[in-house]
């Protein structure tokens, strides 16, 4: 299961009652992704609206047909997630942050097993591209998992 599928919108009753409509609670699901591109967000309190449009200006904006459904905002989350780690923000600190930014939550083990597993994952790719001999990818591996560490 990806990082993407345990983050959750905080304030879901709220934002739902405010907009008159029923959505998951899943901050990537696709009833909220079509909600957050084509909705009537102007229902949304002020605070709420501000909030929201930042997460769809920043994790929505893209230019593919199918849009929001094309894997981009995804992609993009998990990289706002990985450069808060890279900031060197525990996974406390980081759904802190992300509420802040977004109202969004998720549970901090999920975020430290998502950053443990992106960790595992630059280690294989530093050694297989040592073994293939491309030292420079390996030198880009080896610097972005020091970087989570």
């Amino acid at each position: 299961m990806a990082i993407t599928d345990k983050i959750y919108v905080k304030n879901h009753r709220q934002l739902a009652s405010q907009l008159e409509v029923s959505f998951p609670k899943s901050a990537f699901s696709g009833a909220t992704l079509d909600l957050l591109f084509q909705g009537e967000l102007e229902k949304l309190d002020e605070a709420n609206r501000e909030r929201v449009l930042d997460f769809a200006e920043d994790f929505l904006d893209c230019s593919c047909q199918s849009n929001p459904y094309c894997g981009h905002p995804e992609r993009k989350f998990i990289r706002y997630l990985l450069d808060l780690r890279a900031r060197k923000l525990d996974p406390e600190s980081i759904v802190d942050v992300m509420t802040d930014d977004y109202m969004l939550y998720a549970y901090p083990g999920d975020i430290y097993s998502f950053l443990d597993d992106a960790v595992r994952n630059l280690e294989a790719v530093e050694e297989i591209a040592r073994v293939d001999g491309r030292e420079k990818q390996a030198q880009l591996a080896a610097q972005r998992k020091h970087e989570l560490l």
